[in-house]
């Protein structure tokens, strides 16, 4: 599958319909959702096929049927866009882990549904994708603090899914080291030398080596 068109399949199913029941309020709700899809769609079909800093706010703004004023009612930046669809991604994510029984180990849980997600990119969408992420300046030095804040996001869901206080210290610990498993996997793969192993396959590889050693 494209990227645009997978991108757009994880932000669709991530996406919450509870302004779906025909009131005024609900109807801006979901317009203002479409809109923020569409120009995010458009820009991210045309950051691959033209280059990040190929792509100006204003052809962007055109392409999506908005003014640049308005643009600018929805992203600060072509950064937030990346950003929303890195977001979108980990939603999905998320609402899966919801769904986790929890009687599930949740390192063994996050471990599975990780490495699901990744799988759904092949070899060449992830190259795609991560070419276009290596692009933006700014955006590098703001994936620390995006992989920190995916950190706690993740540790929150854990807790909704094992309720018990006491065990609160340890679903931390299982928040960080996932986290760390994400990023030395994605360290690990943008070293490797053509054909790289798919991703999906190091990041179940980096869990299973975390597993032995605890």
């Amino acid at each position: 599958m494209h990227p645009v068109r997978k991108r757009k399949s994880l932000l669709m199913s991530g996406t919450s319909h509870r302004a779906d029941d025909g009131s005024a309020e609900g109807v801006r709700e979901r317009k203002r959702r479409e809109t923020r899809y569409r120009i995010a769609d458009t820009a991210l079909r045309l950051f691959l096929a033209n280059g990040f800093e190929g792509t100006t706010l204003d052809v962007i703004a055109a392409e999506s049927g908005i003014s640049r004023r308005t643009f600018f009612s929805y992203f600060k930046s072509k950064d937030d866009i990346l950003l929303f669809w890195q977001g979108a991604h980990w939603q999905a994510i998320y609402d899966d882990l919801l769904k986790t029984s929890p009687d599930a180990s949740p390192l063994d849980a996050v471990r599975d549904i990780m490495v699901k997600h990744m799988a759904r990119y092949t070899t060449e969408e992830m190259v795609a994708i991560d070419t276009l992420m290596r692009s933006s300046a700014t955006l590098q030095s703001r994936k620390q603090a995006f992989y920190a804040e995916q950190e706690q996001e993740l540790f929150a869901r854990l807790c909704e899914v094992w309720r018990q206080p006491e065990r609160r210290t340890a679903l931390r610990m299982v928040a960080m080291v996932s986290m760390g498993a994400m990023r030395l996997t994605t360290q690990t793969w943008n070293e490797q030398a053509s054909p790289r192993k798919p991703m999906a396959r190091l990041l179940r590889e980096t869990f299973e080596s975390l597993r032995s050693e605890l």
